[in-house]
């Protein structure tokens, strides 16, 4: 095995849109096509290690200083907010439900303690989406509607989001994903009721894509979940990598309850690639032992956001240094690690709780901007608390904008938070993350992006 160096739907909108990808920050640093001499000089390297971290973050938004006094709201309902969540308690995606829900528990918490929205307090539901093995994600979105939500935030997972989209909005209830990145929702004909915080995988593939090219692979073998969230982003990080000279050499697709792994396994070692991308969810605990004990050394491996999670109670120490991870959002800032773990003490991943909360705020800024606490007003409000006025960061200080007569523009914990016509994100970061010896990850670096 080669080794590298060390260093009437909204769909209509969009037709002419296009989209582009404009880093703040270069990959990896390097060039983006490799020479041979450099793959050459890889055998005496002992293994992969790109260009040293550059950590600091800082990209979150500051939480603005609360007023010392929230005005009452200009409006009044006779119903109050009440938001259901969709987040997985169970299933392969099961180790994101406790900061996505920590996140939504922390958003219902500020915005209670500022008031809550129209004069009443916020409500939650939560029920568990699980995974595309059962009907649990449908079961919750009836109990949910039943019950009377007026937006739903969830699923996690793009594949469990495709079975209840229509269910949801056919209710004429927002779906708010803090998770969902497959482009496929982009031109959903959801009826303006489908939104999201979490960039679309266009954006995860090009940096993901990139970084592996300027890191030192000619060759990405891929093992990849055959659902909408794998396929997609295994398109857009095969598109990248091979604009940047790179080749996939092999890609290999599971299905989602597959618990055998060896014959993909087999195949994408077969190819001798430099470096390999597990576009997976939790089947990265079984695939990763089979790929460290045939030889592939952690450092040639790249995780996504479905599997980028904390192994160190998996795996046995080193087995995971070194390998690279991305995650789309902002590093989690200390201050907002500090309130996720007083709502959750137990927590060890941050994933998506920052789009979790985003998604808190910008739903109940949205219901006061309308005075309505009814699913297709809130909708109709979203884009315009994202964008073009007075900026805040905290739901406190932007209903007291609202409240005062004035246009705001939320930017929040996942980043600026402006949407397009479709209801996605039109500028991110993507977090790149390291892996350390207990198997536990950090902070490298942060990309921004344009969409």
């Amino acid at each position: 095995m080669t080794l590298f160096p060390q260093a009437g739907t909204r769909a209509a909108k969009l037709t002419a849109l296009g989209i582009g990808v404009a880093f703040m920050v270069t990959a990896c640093g390097g060039s983006s096509t490799p020479t041979t001499s450099e793959s050459a000089s890889s055998a005496s390297a002992g293994g992969i290690a790109c260009p040293a971290p550059e950590t600091g973050g800082g990209a979150a938004a500051t939480q603005s200083a609360a007023p010392a006094a929230v005005p009452p709201s200009t409006g009044s309902t006779e119903t109050p907010l009440k938001i259901g969540s969709l987040l997985p308690t169970t299933g392969s995606l099961a180790f994101l439900g406790p900061p996505e829900i920590a996140g939504v528990n922390l958003g219902i918490k500020e915005v209670n303690d500022a008031g809550g929205v129209l004069g009443k307090p916020v409500e939650v539901i939560h029920r568990d989406s699980g995974d595309t093995k059962t009907d649990i994600a449908t079961q919750s979105t009836s109990a949910l509607l039943g019950q009377g939500v007026s937006a739903v935030i969830g699923a996690a997972s793009s594949g469990v989001s495709k079975t209840v989209i229509n269910q949801i909005t056919g209710a004429g209830v927002i779906q708010f994903s803090p998770a969902n990145t497959s482009p496929d929702f982009t031109t959903w004909d959801d009826k303006g009721l489908y939104w999201r915080t979490a960039p679309s995988d266009v954006l995860q593939g090009k940096v993901l894509g990139n970084y592996m090219a300027t890191c030192g692979a000619q060759t990405v073998g891929m093992v990849v979940l055959n659902d909408a969230y794998g396929t997609g982003l295994a398109k857009n990080i095969k598109e990248s990598f091979e604009a940047a000279g790179g080749q996939v050499v092999a890609e290999e697709l599971f299905n989602e309850g597959d618990s055998q792994f060896s014959s993909q396994v087999d195949k994408v070692l077969a190819a001798k690639p430099d470096a390999i991308a597990l576009i997976t969810f939790d089947q990265a605990k079984s695939i990763v032992p089979l790929m460290t004990g045939k030889g592939v050394k952690p450092t040639q491996m790249f995780l996504v956001d479905g599997n980028t999670s904390d192994y160190s109670k998996d795996f046995q120490a080193g087995t995971l240094k070194g390998a690279r991870g991305t995650i789309p959002g902002t590093f989690a800032q200390d201050a907002f690690k500090k309130k996720l773990l007083a709502i959750d003490p137990a927590l060890k991943d941050y994933s998506y709780a920052g789009e979790s909360y985003d998604a808190v705020n910008l739903i109940s800024l949205a219901a006061e901007a309308a005075k309505s606490t009814k699913g297709t007003d809130i909708a109709a409000k979203l884009k315009e608390v994202s964008e073009g006025g007075e900026k805040c960061t905290s739901y406190a200080a932007c209903v007291t904008l609202l409240r005062e007569g004035k246009d705001i523009d939320y930017d929040g914990q996942s980043g600026p938070v402006t949407f397009s016509d479709a209801g996605d994100p039109t500028e991110a970061y993507i977090g790149i993350y390291e892996y350390q010896d207990d198997n536990k990850y950090t902070a490298v670096k942060e990309e921004f992006g344009k969409l």
